[in-house]
C-alpha cells in the first residue's frame, strides 16, 4: 500500500485517541531507526516526545527484539498461575532496583491498570474507601484511573467512583493568591492545606495518596523542595499508603531509575509501564511495599489479569533493563540533558512567548504565555478555540520536531538515547517556530 491509502484507511475504520475524528491527519510511517521515523516519500521525522513518552531507547532496539523472538519461539504465552523465567526474572529485577522496603510485582498491561490495581490494593490493605489524588494529573482513562485522574480528560466517567477526592498539587507558577518568597515557603503552605483536607475527610477513612511524582503531561510540574518528603510524612502520620506513579517519569526520564529518587522518599506502592518494555510490547505494573506484600499471604489478592505478566513482554522488559544498565542510559540522560535545560533557559530568555520551562533529565515543558509579567496563558486553561497549540505542533511537524502539547504546553522528552548534537539541531527548530508565535502576541 502507498502511504495515502494507508492514511485513508486508517481515517475511515480507526478510532483515534483525544481527537475529533475529522480533524485528524495521521503521518504514515514507512520505517524508524533509532530517534528518527520516515515517511513514505522519505521525509525524516525526530520523534522528539518519545513517542507518548515511552519509547525510551528509541527505534529498532535488536536487544530487545531478539529477546522477544526468542520468546517467541519458546512459547508466546501461559496464563498468570504458570512459572515463567522472564515473568521471574523481570519481577526480580524491579525489586532489586527498587528501595528496599519493596517486595513483590503485579504485572499489568499498561499504566492505567497498573494505577487500578494499585489504588485497589490500598484499599484492601488499609480497611479505608476513600483515595486522594491531585486536580493537574493524569492516571489513565479507564474507570479507576480516570477516576483518580484530576484534569479534564476525566469528564467522560463523572461522576465517578464514590470516595475519590481531589487537592492542588504546588504549581508555584501559577499560584494565583500567593506569591511565595521560597519553595520551602510553597511546601509549607501545600502540606498544611493537605493536611487540614485529609483531617476534614477523616484521616481514618483514607486509603491512599496517589501522585505522579513528578506531573507529567499537565506540564512536567516538579514539586518544591520538602514537598514529596512532607506527603510522606502525611501518609506516616495517618496510616496512608503513599503511592506513585511513575509511569512517565519512570525508568530513566529524570536521570534517577525512578523520579522519587530525586527526593529522597520511599513510597508505599509504585505503578510504573512505558519505559519497562519501551512499547515493544505493551507491559505496566506496581510493586508493593514488604508489608502489604505479605498482607496477602493470608488475605486474596482480588485482582486479575488474562495478560498479566505476558510472557512476550516480560522478555522484552528483560532486555530491556539489561540494556539500560549496558548502554549507561541515565549516564546519558544527565548528561544531555544538562545540554537540554540550558537550551530550554536560553529559548526563556529569547522568546517572549515562553513563560516558563521546567525540565528534569530529559522531562520537560515549555510552557507558552501571552504577557510575561501577567503569566497569561497563550491558551485558556481547557479551550483552544482558535487550535493556536495545534498550529504550534503543526509548524513543528512541517520541520520534522514531532512532539505533542497539552494546555498552553509543549513537551521536548526524546528517547534517552539523544546525543548532545542531535537535541541541539532540533532545539534550533523549537526556537525557529518560537520565533515566529512571538510574532503573534
Amino acid at each position: 500500500m502507498t502511504g495515502e491509502e494507508i492514511k485513508q484507511l486508517q481515517k475511515k475504520y480507526v478510532l483515534q485517541s483525544w481527537s475529533k475524528q475529522k480533524n485528524i491527519n495521521p503521518i504514515p510511517i514507512e520505517k524508524a531507526e533509532g530517534i528518527y521515523m520516515y515517511d513514505y516519500d522519505g521525509k525524516r521525522y525526530t520523534d522528539m516526545s518519545a513517542q507518548l513518552v515511552n519509547l525510551n531507547v528509541g527505534f529498532g532496539n535488536k536487544k530487545i527484539n531478539e529477546a522477544i523472538i526468542k520468546q517467541l519461539d519458546q512459547y508466546a504465552y501461559l496464563g498468570p498461575s504458570y512459572a515463567v523465567e522472564a515473568r521471574a526474572k523481570l519481577a526480580k529485577m524491579i525489586i532489586d532496583r527498587l528501595p528496599d522496603n519493596m517486595g513483590k510485582v503485579f504485572f499489568t498491561n499498561g499504566g492505567a491498570d497498573a494505577n487500578e490495581n494499585a489504588i485497589k490494593m490500598a484499599r484492601m490493605f488499609t480497611g479505608r474507601p476513600k483515595v486522594f489524588s491531585r486536580y493537574r494529573s493524569y492516571h489513565g482513562s479507564t474507570f479507576g484511573a480516570g477516576s483518580i485522574t484530576g484534569e479534564p480528560r476525566r469528564a467522560s466517567i463523572e461522576p465517578g467512583v464514590p470516595g475519590f477526592v481531589k487537592f492542588f498539587d504546588p504549581y508555584v507558577y501559577r499560584e494565583p493568591v500567593i506569591k511565595f518568597e521560597s519553595e520551602e515557603q510553597a511546601t509549607e503552605y501545600y502540606l498544611a492545606k493537605l493536611r487540614e483536607q485529609i483531617i476534614y475527610e477523616g484521616a481514618d477513612q483514607v486509603a491512599a495518596i496517589v501522585l505522579e511524582t513528578i506531573t507529567g503531561s499537565n506540564g512536567v510540574i516538579i514539586p518544591p523542595k520538602g514537598y514529596l518528603p512532607g506527603v510522606r510524612k502525611i501518609c506516616d502520620e495517618f496510616g496512608i499508603i503513599l503511592i506513585c506513579d511513575e509511569v512517565m517519569a519512570g525508568w530513566g526520564r529524570t536521570g534517577k531509575l525512578f523520579a522519587f529518587e530525586n527526593f529522597g522518599i520511599k513510597p508505599d506502592i509504585v505503578s510504573f509501564a512505558k519505559g519497562v518494555t519501551c512499547g515493544y510490547v505493551q507491559l505496566g505494573g506496581c510493586a508493593v511495599s514488604k508489608e502489604i506484600a505479605a498482607f496477602f499471604d493470608d488475605s486474596t489478592l482480588l485482582c486479575g489479569l488474562t495478560y498479566s505478566g505476558h510472557p512476550l513482554a516480560c522478555a522484552a522488559g528483560v532486555a530491556c533493563v539489561e540494556y539500560y544498565d549496558e548502554a549507561k542510559i541515565l549516564e546519558n540522560v544527565n548528561k544531555v540533558g544538562a545540554v537540554l535545560g540550558n537550551l530550554l533557559e536560553d529559548l526563556k530568555k529569547k522568546h517572549k512567548c515562553v513563560g516558563e520551562v521546567r525540565y528534569i533529565g530529559l522531562f520537560s515543558s515549555v510552557e507558552l504565555v501571552k504577557n510575561k509579567e501577567t503569566k497569561e496563558a497563550l491558551v485558556p486553561y481547557g479551550k483552544d478555540p482558535e487550535g493556536r497549540m495545534g498550529k504550534i505542533i503543526g509548524a513543528l511537524k512541517e520541520k520534522g520536531f514531532c512532539t505533542y502539547s497539552h494546555e498552553n504546553m509543549i513537551f521536548v522528552n526524546p528517547a534517552l538515547i539523544i546525543t548532545e548534537e542531535q537535541i541541539k539541531e532540533e532545539i534550533k527548530k523549537l526556537d525557529e517556530v518560537l520565533t515566529e508565535v512571538d510574532k503573534t502576541i
